[in-house]
């Protein structure tokens, strides 16, 4: 595997700087900073009252042929699914290009100004389990449970390769600064390839259970995952090799299924949280444990880190968000869904947090107050994913009932 480190370091070299860790004594003695932080939002914004869909809308039930008349607070939708769609991604340079993809085994390219469809990329077997775009938006990869990875150009919609290895896929992710990609499986395994080439570059071996969540570190420089088995795992990409390992064998760390994993913007810390309801904070350097952060009661699927304060987020299958100061650890808010909270997402750069849950909403949250600033219902079943654009004007959704929706601030 030697030319395939080559390539890795050739391709990402130029752009990986060294950088340096937060140590423990910081994060535990740091100075608090101001978490009131900027003014992203006017005064007047925040008194605004939605209009985005006020009134009626017509569009397309997803259950027959026919259309009927539905109040819903969306102001745009993609319907060509007709099955539940599992993922959304946001294009990321430009917010109108939508991905999605979902239980008819197809991923589509859209607009979310328009709901036109673009692209319909097919190809897999069983169901698109997740789709991106990589980080500067040439090139869209859609991973199913058939084991199969496919990537098309974003531009044209030409196929580019399909590559495969693992079992059913779980994740995908794009290496930050360049074609790289990432799936983690559930055969235990994570692979990595370089596209849009399909070259395989490496196989992550470690944990003992599905990869149930991992992704490339934001400056690039390391791959972070966690499993079922307990275990979360801090691998170098160019070796492959484990330069952290935590898991249930410590007592201080989970003892239970890990279900999501996240990164601050630092690339220094992360968040996981286990099917309990627990999470830990971890020094990725280190590997040490900075703080159990527990409240809740069921399940965490998601979680978030701010980039601009220092704020973290976690959702959790009993309808609840909580919002963490990560350099006290307290508990600075609880935000409350009516049902089991599916995922968070921080708007980029801002104090904002999207949401969205089984209760079948969309909600915009300000973290510095805990104020939910805007709710967008139209749905009919379980909100499954969502992308927000960079200014947080624009949030797609994807949904167990077989529709995306547009929803605007």
């Amino acid at each position: 595997m030697s030319s395939s480190h080559d390539n890795f370091e050739e391709e990402n070299n130029d752009n990986l700087v060294e950088e340096e860790y937060i140590k423990e004594e910081d994060i535990l003695e740091g100075e608090v900073p101001d978490l009131e932080g900027p003014d992203y939002m006017d005064d007047d914004d925040e008194e605004e009252e939605t209009t985005a869909g006020d009134g009626i809308e017509f569009r397309e039930n997803p259950e027959d042929d026919n259309t009927m008349e539905l109040a819903d607070d969306s102001v745009q939708g993609f319907f060509d699914h007709r099955s539940p769609v599992y993922a959304i991604a946001m294009h990321p340079t430009s917010n109108g290009i939508i991905m999605s993809g979902g239980g008819d085994d197809k991923s589509y390219l859209w607009r979310c100004d328009t709901g036109e469809m673009l692209k319909c990329l097919d190809g897999h077997t069983d169901s698109v389990t997740s789709v991106a775009f990589s980080c500067d938006g040439r090139y869209v990869a859609s991973a199913g449970m058939d084991g199969k990875v496919r990537v098309w150009n974003a531009e044209t919609g030409d196929f580019c390769v399909a590559v495969d290895g693992p079992d059913e896929v779980i994740w995908i992710d794009w290496h930050p600064k360049g074609n790289i990609l990432l799936a983690g499986a559930s055969d235990s395994t994570i692979w990595m390839w370089a596209m849009p080439t399909g070259k395989f570059m490496n196989i992550f071996n470690g944990h003992a259970g599905p990869v149930t969540a991992g992704r490339f570190t934001p400056d690039g420089k390391k791959i972070v995952s966690t499993s079922e088995d307990t275990s979360f795992i801090v691998w170098d990409p160019k070796t492959a090799s484990a330069e952290v390992r935590l898991s249930g064998e410590d007592a201080r760390f989970h003892t239970e299924p890990i279900t999501s994993v996240s990164v601050n913007k630092e690339s220094t810390l992360a968040i996981t949280g286990d099917v309990s309801g627990k999470a830990r904070l971890v020094n990725i350097s280190s590997g040490h444990i900075v703080a159990a952060l527990e409240n809740h009661s069921e399940s965490i699927e998601s979680s978030a880190f701010c980039d601009v304060l220092p704020l973290a987020a976690t959702g959790s299958v009993d309808g609840t968000i909580s919002v963490w100061d990560v350099q006290t650890q307290r508990l600075r808010a609880t935000l409350s869904h009516e049902d089991a909270v599916v995922k968070v997402k921080f708007v980029k750069n801002s104090p904002l947090l999207a949401s969205c849950s089984a209760d079948k909403t969309v909600k915009m949250w300000d973290t510095r107050t805990g104020q939910c600033i805007k709710s967008w219902s139209g749905h009919h079943d379980t909100v499954l994913d969502i992308a927000v654009s960079d200014d947080g004007n624009v949030i797609c959704s994807a949904s167990d009932d077989g529709t995306c929706l547009v929803f605007s601030m």
